[in-house]
């Protein structure tokens, strides 16, 4: 008995006795790995963007050679959101328990294949539309869990005082890709022909999956996430995330419904900008309007993230800093969008457009990041459920943006349209926002 007291009383030994924050600690990437990552993960955005702005780029050419009007074209846009938000939360729920690098690895392999396939499946009969509207719901589906497996990747990953800059970083690669496939597109397009663009964007995923597997994935863990996978089986233990508690929140409806506007107006500016240049400048060059814009909105996605940071490390407060972030964002970029349908100048068109999409890339540094304040054990799910939202909303913006346009022959009610969705995100998360965390399960233990 006294051995077994003596025993009892011995310390518990250091690693047994850590927090859940110690041992969160333990997962951070370390200087060094975090900016190869950071670096790779920015290539992997920008490819995400260049397969997802390739139909974009490419409606034109393809409407005339399928004789496809708005309303198809809307169609084939718009499809890509119907896949893309049913596996949002599937992606961060994927993210949270075998790792977000590997879920993002293998959706890249496979969308890569898909866009490099879709001029094929366009060209099998005489169903194009609906042969290219199937590839681009199932390129959607693969994409829908990038995002949600990145947030959730950075979460635990990343340190809390550098995920602004880290975040903004990775996320302007939506620009950099946009503006690849704007630029190199268009000459590939005027000069190949649009399926050369879907060879090239597709080609390049391929070769990124290729590099990270060789180098940075452990062959053995990626194994064995198939293996999960295959059989339906959690990696760990069911998570003890208070969710009823956690959707009761205010703060968490806000940045949901704020994620939702975000989404929506920029896949609406993302899908039809370049249809209303093309067509209200036709003599313009495609590589301008399609590169520009994005061009300066990289510069201004880093800037978002250091400034975000140094705000931060100066005292003010987290959610003061997000709610700056947003009405930038959101609000600001909102009045260079309604400014677009008031002008018949192809230079102030260029400025208001770029102006919107730079602002745009604040959200980064906003809304993406608070969704990590609030519930960074489940950040990946969350930003599924507010990414969802986005997506849905997207489908529905990006349809009624080719509807209005068809009924009314007027770009400014789309612009109105990214205007309205802008600002009503903006106000309920000025008023509702929080940066508190609230995924902490109530217990008598130190969390």
């Amino acid at each position: 008995m006294p051995s077994q007291r003596s025993s009892l009383m011995q310390p518990i030994p250091e690693e047994t006795r850590k927090t859940p924050s110690a041992a969160a600690e333990d997962k951070r990437w370390s200087r060094p790995e975090c900016q190869l990552w950071t670096g790779m993960l920015l290539l992997g955005t920008c490819l995400l963007y260049c397969t997802r702005v390739t139909m974009p780029v490419c409606t034109v050419a393809m409407s005339q050679d399928f004789g496809w009007n708005k309303k198809e074209a809307g169609i084939v846009l718009s499809s890509f959101f119907w896949g893309y938000c049913l596996t949002q939360v599937v992606g961060g729920h994927l993210g949270d328990r075998i790792g977000g690098e590997k879920v993002i690895l293998l959706s890249a392999s496979a969308w890569g294949f898909i866009t490099v396939t879709t001029p094929l499946l366009a060209h099998l009969g005489s169903g194009h539309l609906a042969f290219v509207t199937f590839s681009r719901i199932l390129t959607g589906l693969l994409q829908g869990v990038y995002f949600p497996a990145l947030t959730s990747l950075l979460s635990q990953r990343v340190q809390e005082s550098e995920r602004s800059f880290t975040y903004s970083t990775v996320g302007a690669g939506s620009q950099v890709g946009t503006l690849v496939t704007g630029g190199i597109g268009s000459v590939l397009l005027d000069r190949c022909g649009w399926q050369s663009v879907f060879y090239f964007s597709g080609g390049l995923t391929l070769l990124w999956v290729y590099y990270v597997y060789k180098y940075l994935l452990d062959e053995k863990d990626l194994v064995l996430a198939l293996g999960v996978l295959a059989q339906g089986l959690p990696v760990t233990r069911p998570s003890k995330v208070p969710w009823r508690q956690l959707f009761r929140k205010a703060s968490v409806w806000a940045v949901i419904c704020s994620q939702l506007s975000s989404a929506c107006s920029f896949f609406i500016l993302l899908s039809w900008l370049p249809t209303f240049f093309k067509e209200t400048f036709p003599h313009s060059k495609g590589w301008v309007f399609n590169v520009v814009p994005w061009l300066l909105a990289i510069p201004a996605s880093l800037f978002s993230g250091f400034i975000s940071d140094r705000l931060i490390s100066q005292g003010y407060r987290v959610i003061t800093v997000r709610k700056f972030m947003q009405v930038m964002g959101l609000g600001l970029s909102s009045i260079f969008a309604l400014c677009l349908g008031h002008t018949t100048s192809f230079l102030k068109s260029m400025i208001f457009a770029s102006a919107s999409i730079g602002f745009q890339t604040f959200n980064h540094s906003g809304i993406s990041v608070n969704i990590q304040d609030l519930a960074p054990s489940c950040a990946g799910f969350l930003f599924g459920v507010a990414n969802t939202a986005g997506a849905l909303a997207g489908v529905v913006g990006v349809c009624l943006g080719g509807y209005l346009i068809e009924t009314t022959g007027s770009w400014t009610c789309v612009f109105h349209l990214v205007a309205i969705v802008s600002n009503l995100g903006l106000g309920t998360f000025l008023v509702f926002g929080k940066a508190q965390r609230v995924d902490l399960v109530p217990t008598h233990e130190d969390l």
